[in-house]
């Protein structure tokens, strides 16, 4: 929790009441669905709740904006954004059924009423966002295929509408193959954590 509020300061009382909850609640369903391995879950803050936050560093979410969480497993980044952003709406979406029962159980212990969590696949949806998030569940042109076409050109956040991404390594090939224009923002000039230094936010926008 100390990495949130160092790099967050103006957390309202209730965001660090939820924040400060996010692990014991995740502990508990981790106990009984694994979605965070064993060891990593030590690193619980930096490593999914602070990563999952780069993303509130590089666009910040206005009230009504529409974002779906591709992939979203447990719930990263869609439930700490949800966090951040309470005037914001998230749609968070993955195929796996574990997945969103535990994404439906925090958000439920959390208290978090601007998260809806959907058991399908984002290519079936059949809302319209204004942003797309996800945390390297796939390959680029693989992601650019399920979502792009719902994401509606406009602008209700600090960038205009588009896809908003947490990579890291080598992705000259992957960015090209996805044929889009990508925005690369290193972690590491964000947050100073060793953790991030070859983690990048990727963003495109709609137009």
């Amino acid at each position: 929790m100390n990495e949130i509020e160092k790099y967050f300061p103006e957390l309202t009382a209730r965001q660090r009441e939820q924040f400060g909850a996010m692990r014991e609640v995740y502990a508990e369903w981790n106990a009984r669905i694994n979605v965070i391995s064993r060891k990593d879950f030590d690193a619980f803050y930096l490593h999914h709740v602070l990563h999952s936050l780069a993303i509130a560093r590089v666009c910040r979410f206005e009230a009504g904006a529409r974002v779906v969480d591709v992939g979203c497993g447990g719930g990263f980044p869609s439930v700490p954004l949800a966090i951040m952003f309470p005037q914001a709406h998230f749609t968070a979406v993955d195929s796996i059924r574990k997945k969103i029962t535990v994404v439906e159980g925090v958000r439920s212990a959390l208290g978090i009423g601007n998260l809806t969590a959907v058991n399908g696949r984002a290519e079936q949806l059949g809302e319209r966002f204004d942003y797309a998030v996800s945390r390297a569940v796939a390959g680029m042109p693989e992601l650019v295929r399920w979502i792009w076409n719902k994401i509606e050109p406009g602008q209700r956040g600090s960038l205009p509408s588009g896809m908003i991404c947490l990579k890291g390594g080598d992705l000259d090939a992957e960015l090209a193959a996805s044929r889009l224009e990508w925005r690369r923002f290193p972690i590491s000039e964000i947050f100073a954590e060793e953790y991030f230094e070859t983690k990048l936010v990727l963003y495109a926008q709609k137009i």
